[in-house]
């Protein structure tokens, strides 16, 4: 506490939005969280998209996902939308930290799953990126809620083209097989990572193969969540 207090005192962290001092351990200063496109209220628990009272959805009555909720910080709009780009494409790595402790913060007192496994990346476009986006926030979470992270048991076995790039029912296809997953999860309460979930096509899909493993209870983790697929 005492090398925090005097680290803030001389080396104020500078807000990552507006450059002003005294921005905390979360990079951003309060006037501009209060302007970030947080996640509205009355949203379906399960897909975290808008709904009346809370209640789930009519597509998540009638084509469940296998997920069973979905948390979400922020709407997908700028500028959250510009500063996951920024992080995500030109390795500005230290917002995993304010992701990361931003999210730990939302989910506050509630209970926790029994790990955290984030969004696998193909070999392929690990390599061509340099890090796996969704890792790197879920070592921060990791730490600050002593949540154990599973890097380990799920792997994705399928090189498929940016989710970004196709339509609905496309992106569905696109992820057919993708992930493979070892049977060792059974009966376990598991949370995936994500930076953004558009039509949550690839979280279902990794969701779905993560049940195949044992999990009892999925739920989806996510920085953004977009409201117009």
């Amino acid at each position: 506490m005492m090398a925090a207090t005097l680290r803030e005192l001389f080396f104020p962290q500078l807000c990552l939005l507006c450059s002003s001092g005294h921005a905390g351990d979360v990079a951003i200063c309060d006037d501009c969280l209060g302007d970030m496109p947080w996640h509205i209220e009355n949203t379906c628990p399960q897909c975290a998209l808008p709904s009346l009272s809370n209640q789930r959805c009519g597509q998540c009555i009638q084509a469940p996902p296998d997920f069973d909720l979905t948390l979400s910080l922020f709407q997908y709009q700028y500028p959250v939308s510009s500063m996951l780009q920024q992080y995500k494409y030109r390795q500005m790595l230290t917002l995993a930290q304010t992701w990361g402790a931003l999210l730990a913060l939302r989910l506050g007192t509630q209970a926790l799953p029994d790990c955290i496994i984030p969004m696998p990346l193909h070999k392929q476009r690990l390599q061509e990126r340099g890090f796996n986006q969704s890792m790197e926030i879920a070592r921060v979470m990791s730490k600050r809620l002593n949540l154990p992270l599973d890097m380990s048991s799920c792997t994705r076995t399928k090189l498929t083209p940016p989710q970004a790039s196709l339509p609905y029912k496309a992106r569905i296809k696109n992820m057919h097989g993708a992930f493979s997953c070892e049977p060792t999860l059974q009966g376990m309460r598991i949370a995936l990572l994500d930076d953004v979930m558009t039509t949550g096509a690839s979280l279902n899909a990794l969701a779905k193969t993560v049940k195949a493993a044992g999990a009892s209870h999925v739920e989806c983790w996510v920085i953004a969540r977009t409201f117009t697929p």
